[in-house]
C-alpha cells in the first residue's frame, strides 16, 4: 500500500508539474483568477475535487 501510495504522489506532481512547465502563463493567469475567488468558492472547487478523485478511486477499485 506505501507504494502506490508513494506512486500516486509522484504522478500528482508530474500532472500538478506539466502546466506551468508548457504553459507558465496560463498557469500564471489561473492562479490570478483564483485569488480572486471567495473562500467559499474555492472550498466548492476543492470538494469537487476530492469527490471526483473518491468516485475515480471507486470505480478504478471494482
Amino acid at each position: 500500500m506505501g507504494d502506490s501510495l508513494l506512486a500516486a504522489l509522484a504522478l500528482v506532481l508530474v500532472i500538478e508539474g506539466l502546466v506551468p512547465l508548457l504553459s507558465p502563463g496560463s498557469w500564471r493567469q489561473a492562479f490570478q483568477r483564483a485569488l480572486q475567488l471567495k473562500d467559499g468558492q474555492l472550498r466548492f472547487i476543492g470538494m469537487l475535487s476530492v469527490a471526483a478523485g473518491l468516485v475515480l478511486l471507486l470505480v478504478s477499485s471494482l
